[in-house]
């Protein structure tokens, strides 16, 4: 995907001096690019998601806005984190600049309606793959592997596994895995939901719920901004990959952004991109392996 680029920039450089140095006439550069533009296009199957999204120079993604790492909404009113770095990888191989990149917030109850709903061209927002969701969104990836875990208070000492969870107030969101997997292995826990992570905190800190679980990755984000208020106790206990959602059944759209995910995976893209946000807090990880299911 890279070479398109370069071949379209060529392409304009090349229109350009041929432009100068046989005619008298000034080059017309809208012109040179459009050119090149339409021959990167051209790159694109015709009616394809990738053709469409290029020519319109635009692309929606779906990401969360209340996640520090992955996504957050910054000062400046556009999130930033892993998640949206690899949005901004794959707006990039289309053509399209992050400042054309519309950003919706997406929880994790509203994901698949928004995808359904064409909402959203793609979401990218520590979106774990499985099979109940393939059955409604199409998966690229994963681009990152992570697990569940649980944060507590840092002075709680009486939870360090969620074999622990019997009688306690566990806290996460509607829509998530992490709820799903509390409600049906660990039914004696005291469930209590809320729309997006963040609203755990608050609770967590003035007793109402005994622990907060989601991935790890996320987990470490709350802990890290915490000033030593909350900790991650024990390891992760699952395994969630974490994959880009696209329509059902635009297969076609999925394993291009595979072929994108592997050349970063080559290239080194991926991993600044994680040591740019994440791998500020977290070690570097391993290079996942995508699934062309």
């Amino acid at each position: 995907m890279k070479n398109l680029k370069w071949a379209a920039l060529g392409a304009v450089a090349a229109i350009a001096l041929t432009a100068c140095g046989g005619s008298d006439e000034p080059a017309d550069t809208t012109d040179a690019m459009t050119d090149a533009t339409d021959a990167a296009m051209a790159e694109f199957p015709e009616g394809s998601t990738m053709a469409a999204l290029a020519d319109a120079g635009t692309i929606t993604v779906g990401t969360k806005f209340d996640q520090p790492l992955f996504g957050l909404l910054a000062p400046s009113g556009t999130p930033e984190g892993f998640d949206v770095e690899i949005a901004k990888m794959i707006a990039s191989e289309l053509g399209i600049d992050e400042g054309d990149i519309e950003w919706v917030e997406t929880v994790s109850a509203n994901r698949e309606p928004f995808i359904e709903s064409g909402q959203v061209d793609m979401v990218v927002a520590t979106y774990t793959i499985n099979d109940k969701r393939k059955e409604i969104v199409s998966f690229a990836g994963p681009y990152y592997n992570a697990g569940q875990a649980l944060m507590t208070l840092s002075s709680t000492d009486d939870i360090t596994s969620p074999d622990d969870l019997a009688g306690k107030n566990v806290c996460s969101v509607e829509g998530s895995t992490p709820a799903a997997n509390i409600s049906e292995n660990y039914p004696e826990a005291n469930l209590v939901l809320y729309g997006a992570y963040t609203d755990c905190l608050e609770p967590l800190r003035n007793g109402e719920v005994d622990v907060v679980t989601t991935d790890n990755v996320i987990l470490a984000g709350y802990v890290a901004e915490s000033n030593g208020e909350f900790k991650v106790v024990g390891e992760p206990f699952t395994e969630e990959p974490y994959g880009i959602g696209v329509a059902l059944e635009d297969t076609e759209f999925r394993m291009w952004i595979n072929d994108v995910l592997e050349e970063a995976f080559e290239d080194g893209r991926w991993l600044t991109a994680w040591q740019d946000t994440a791998g500020t807090v977290l070690p570097d990880p391993a290079v996942p392996t995508v699934d062309r299911y």
